[in-house]
C-alpha cells in the first residue's frame, strides 16, 4: 500500500506555489495552479532533470533544461523533446491539510 504524506496546510500554499515531497522514495512534484493541486514525479522524461521551477502556463510545467511541457492533470509530454509522460499523483486535501498519494 502506498503511503500517503502530507505536503502542508492548504492556507499556507498560496497560488502558485511549488514544492517536492517524497512519496514511496520519489520526489514528487507539487503545484497550486488555479486553485487545483496537482502532483507528478519531479522528473523530466527526457533527460531526468528536474521539472520544480519550472514555468506553469495554460495548465503545462515547462522542463527549464530543454523546455519540454507536461500536462499538470494527465502528465502527458506535449511538446518535444520529452514524448513520454511524468507519473502522476493523487491529490487531496482534507480538513484543511494538502497530501499526496500514489494513485
Amino acid at each position: 500500500m502506498s503511503e500517503r504524506v502530507k505536503v502542508g496546510p492548504e492556507n499556507e500554499l498560496p497560488e502558485g506555489w511549488q514544492g517536492e515531497v517524497q512519496v514511496d522514495g520519489v520526489g514528487v512534484l507539487v503545484v497550486r495552479y488555479e486553485g487545483q493541486f496537482y502532483a507528478l514525479r519531479n522528473n523530466c522524461t527526457h533527460k531526468d532533470f528536474p521539472l520544480l521551477g519550472g514555468e506553469v502556463v495554460m495548465g503545462r510545467i515547462t522542463c527549464e533544461k530543454h523546455g519540454a511541457r507536461f500536462e499538470l492533470s494527465t502528465g502527458k509530454a506535449r511538446t518535444l523533446p520529452a514524448v513520454k509522460p511524468v507519473k502522476v499523483y493523487r491529490t487531496e486535501v482534507e480538513d484543511g491539510e494538502v497530501y499526496v498519494s500514489a494513485l
